[in-house]
């Protein structure tokens, strides 16, 4: 009982975290994908593992497992694998840190689990890995993310915001959420 009143006090405080600097000017959401469905995935990672679900494995929409109870996607996976889950096309974000965040659960999971995104600027790509905090084994509503520094003219043509699941398991993805922090 007490272990789930502390893990409730730190979801909380966590959530605080967020909306005071989301309030305070400091961090500005430029997208959110609740995942309210799979509507906006990227189109190859619904033809690649919606039609090839034996070998890498099945991307599904799960309406009974969510960090915010409207469903997540479920990523029931076979073989260590990338997947692009939304791109967002070209962003005004020069002279900002850019940060790539979502919740993520994980079941059996035999190897690792982290964020990864990709920028691409003046037709070159760039990536960021969050290995800061890596999932394994099973874990709850975990809030991942990664950063991404732009500096002043840099501007993306294309952000890939993706997953890497170095392992076979089961992965569930909701709340993404893409935020800017201006430098100052």
């Amino acid at each position: 009982m007490k272990k789930c009143y502390l893990g409730l006090l730190i979801a909380c405080m966590a959530m605080v975290t967020f909306y005071c600097d989301l309030m305070s000017g400091k961090m500005i959401e430029l997208k959110h994908y609740p995942i309210d469905d799979l509507k906006g995935l990227a189109p190859q990672t619904v033809g690649e593992y919606l039609n090839n679900v034996s070998s890498s494995g099945k991307i599904e929409f799960d309406k009974s497992v969510s960090s915010d109870g409207k469903g997540s996607i479920k990523i029931i996976i076979n073989n260590a694998t990338k997947i692009n889950l939304f791109e967002t096309g070209k962003i005004d974000i020069e002279n900002a840190r850019l940060v790539y965040q979502a919740k993520v659960k994980t079941e059996e999971i035999s190897g690792q689990v982290y964020l990864e995104m990709w920028c691409v600027v003046n037709g070159q790509s760039y990536f960021s890995r969050g290995l800061k905090k890596i999932l394994t084994g099973t874990v709850d509503w975990t809030t991942l993310e990664t950063p991404f520094l732009f500096k002043k003219g840099e501007t993306p043509d294309n952000i890939k915001l993706g997953l890497v699941i170095n392992a076979t398991g089961t992965v569930w993805v909701d709340d993404i959420r893409l935020l800017k922090e201006p430098l100052e």
